[in-house]
Parts: structure tokens; sequence; C-alpha cells
């Protein structure tokens, strides 16, 4: 009980808003998708909202024939254009005989134009947040030949797959590895690993729940692994074992308790063999080695944050970045590439959910979820526009799937008849675009509690 005590509303609050301005932006910029060619096909477009308005709305004016409006419930947005079978359910127009400004009186190639739209515009949105993304800040990514002494592993879920730290991460799915930024999103949706251990070159298999495992043990943002590291301090913590003897900043742990300790997880398991025991540290600090001895705490901890993946490393020698800065046009198709990658990743992620036997479904998130992805803190733009350009693909993604009421229904149902000649009959359109709102809902429904239940469960 009263978990909330323990939340940080100021970070929740930055998260909240962070979400909301991405959807919102998202959402206009689909539903204007579908407003232009309407409008350039003389459709009457009687709406334009920005989320839903049942019984009422937040705001809305009109300008010319159509009203723009923001609702109160923040599940989406639309634009009701006449004629058309939509989420509105006008069942009264569409008794009435059609009029030429009405959708279902165009021909099919336009209204097909028309439905893609919103689609179009996400992708397009897409591929140009991430040229803008490379243009500003440029890219930087760990070349995988640089990460030399291999991983650390920092969640257990790896060790019992039966990654080790040491192991230098080859390829998954014998596709090579560039860069060792792209290894976790790799492993993710992969079934073999090939790592080097002990300079022997071996295969280990990824087992088919790999996904679900890690969903069931925690939802936080942890890496399930780092570059394999020596222990450099980076930050000492107040009222701390580490800050009571001493140390600073840069200062290198060389061993504990006369064993030697040349790498971050080497000092790691030596303070927890040692937890609650004081233990002489032999430190290098400015070229000069020096002794402290430090109580460790009873969970094994010295007090201590290491530098794991750092621009400090790099400007130490011991983990290389790679750094690449776009010129404006050079970063379009640069950043259709991006856009192309997080697609396929994404693609890949769906048929994992798709598939039972890899749990992948327990992990599908509603708004706790999406706004848990944003920074906890104000002005990190980088990643606002990173996270909003990755929802733009999985918008337009999920927007193609041919289910009634999005717009891969409608699309489906528009070249059904361009094929055949023959129009469904409105009838039928309203019953399926019913049904597909019902499973809608019921999606909504179960990723939310999905949030909820998987929160408590993890508390």
């Amino acid at each position: 009980m009263f978990y909330f005590l323990a939340i940080d509303w100021a970070s929740v609050g930055i998260q909240a808003f962070y979400l909301i301005l991405s959807l919102s932006i998202l959402v206009i910029l689909h539903e204007f998708g579908h407003f232009l060619p309407a409008k350039l096909f003389k459709c009457k477009v009687e709406k334009f909202y920005l989320f839903f308005d049942p019984w009422f709305s937040l705001f809305k004016k009109k300008i010319g024939e159509t009203v723009y409006g923001i609702g109160w419930l923040p599940l989406g947005g639309y634009v009701k254009i006449a004629g058309m079978v939509d989420e509105s359910m006008d069942k009264e127009q569409m008794k009435k005989p059609p009029q030429p400004w009405e959708f279902r009186s165009k021909p099919a190639w336009q209204r097909l134009i028309i439905m893609i739209g919103g689609v179009t515009v996400n992708v397009l949105v897409a591929f140009f947040i991430y040229a803008m993304i490379l243009f500003t800040w440029g890219e930087e990514k760990l070349p995988n030949a640089n990460a030399k002494n291999g991983i650390t592993v920092m969640d257990s879920v790896m060790y019992q797959m039966g990654l080790k730290d040491g192991d230098k991460i080859l390829a998954v799915n014998e596709a090579p590895i560039s860069y060792f930024d792209d290894i976790p999103k790799k492993l993710l949706v992969g079934e073999r690993v090939t790592v080097e251990r002990d300079g022997k070159v071996q295969v280990v298999q990824l087992p088919v729940d790999l996904l679900g495992k890690l969903i069931e043990k925690k939802r936080s943002r942890t890496p399930l692994f780092t570059p394999r590291v020596p222990m450099i301090v980076g930050i000492v913590a107040d009222s701390s074992p580490a800050l009571q003897v001493g140390l600073k900043p840069y200062d290198r742990i060389l061993s504990v308790d006369s064993v030697t300790t040349p790498f971050f997880d080497n000092v790691r398991t030596e303070l927890y063999a040692h937890r609650g025991q004081q233990v002489a540290m032999q430190v290098e600090r400015e070229g000069k080695q020096l002794t402290v001895n430090p109580t460790i705490t009873s969970d094994g901890k010295l007090g201590v944050y290491h530098f794991s993946y750092s621009q400090e490393l790099d400007s130490l020698g011991i983990l290389k970045i790679e750094r690449r800065k776009y010129g404006f046009f050079e970063a379009f198709p640069a950043g259709v590439r991006m856009a192309i990658d997080n697609l396929v990743f994404y693609i890949d992620q769906f048929r994992k959910i798709l598939s039972p036997e890899t749990g992948a479904y327990k992990g599908v998130g509603g708004f706790k979820s999406m706004g848990s992805i944003f920074p906890k803190q104000w002005g990190d733009w980088q990643a606002f526009w990173s996270i909003t350009a990755f929802f733009s693909i999985i918008l337009a993604f999920m927007n193609l799937l041919p289910i009634p009421a999005l717009d891969g229904g409608h699309v489906v149902f528009t070249l059904y008849e361009m094929i055949t000649g023959r129009k469904p009959n409105d009838k039928f359109l309203e019953y399926a675009q019913i049904v597909g709102m019902i499973f809608l809902l019921g999606l909504m429904v179960y990723a939310n509690g999905n949030d909820w239940f998987g929160w408590n469960r993890n508390k």
C-alpha cells in the first residue's frame, strides 16, 4: 500500500508532459495527412480534432466549413469527413443520398489516397526528425571492435541465458555486429549469439522466452550489459564508505583485499564477497598508488558510481567513441536509413508479441510504459525527438494493420473495391467499424492494465 509516497512526482510530471506533447504533435500531423488530400479532392471536412470529444470539447472554433477543436479524452484524434464511416459513427448522414462533396462519392483511388495520407505523413515525419537529429547533434557510437575487453553483464537474466563477464559479442543470428550500441536491440529479437570467450568462439542459444523473462523480472532502464572497463570512480555518494576513506572521482581501484581487480565486475564480485567487512583497497590516483581501508556495506556496496560508457572513458583512451557530424542535405538519407532500421526492429518485436511462447505479450504497455521511456529531467530534447520519431514509425505501422477502425482496414476495403469492382455496402462497413473499435478498446484496456499489474508485480 501507499506506493505513491515513493513516487518522484516531478519526474512523472515531466515525463507526462513529454508524452502529451509528443503524441499531440504526431496526432495532429497524422490527421493533417488525411485532411489535406480530403480538401484537395473537394471533400467536406466537418471536424478536425486533437483528442476525442464525447459529450463536450475543451476548445472548438469553426473556420469555414470545419470545426477545429481539442477534446478531453486523450486517446488520439480524428478528422470527420462527410460521407465516411468512421469513429464518429454518424448513421444519420449515411442514410441520406450521397452528395458530390462526400467521401463516399469520390473515386476509389481518391479515397485510397485520403486513407493512406496519415500513414504517409507519419513516415515522412520520422524521416525528417531523424535527419534533423543527425544534423543538430550528429551521431556517437562505440565500434564493437573498441570494446576490447568484452562485456560486463548487468542483468541476472543475461547470466542465466549463458553470457559471462568478458564475453566479446561478435554476431547475432550470424550477422556481424559493427557497433556495440546495436547489440541489445539485436539480442532481444535474435535466436543465437556468437561470442568469443577465453580466446575461443562459441555460439550461445538464446531462450525463446527471453523477452518474457526480462519483463517478468523487472521493468527498468538498467542496461543488460555494458562494455567491460576498469573500475574508475565517477561519483562518490554522500555518507558512503568511499567518502569516509577519501575516494575521489577518477580514482582507479586496482585490488580488493590483495585480489587484483582489473575490471569493474571483478571489484563488484570482491565487494560482495566482503560485505560488512573492512578491506584493504589499492587505488591509483594521478599515477600514484595508495591504500584505503573502507568498511563495505552489508549489501556489498562501496558507495560509488563508476564510469561505464561515457565521455570520460573516451578522453582517457579506454573506450574510443566514433563521432560523425552531418551536413543538412547529408542528414536526410542517413535519417531515412535510421527510420528503416527502427521500423525493422519494431516489426521484429511485433512478431515476438504475436508468438505466445516468447512471453513478449506481457510487455505490451499503455500510457505509463510510453511515458516512462521519456527523460525524467527537463531539457533533453535529443532524447525527446528520438522517441517521438520512433513513435511516429509505430503509429504509421499500427495504422496500416488491416483492422477495421484503423486506416489499414479502410485501405483493405478500398483495395477490394478497386480489384473486384464491388463496393462493400455501408451497413457492412458500419458493423466492421464497430467490431474494430471494440477490438482496439479491448487492446487499450489490456495494455494499460498490463502497466498497472506489471508495475505492482515489480514492486
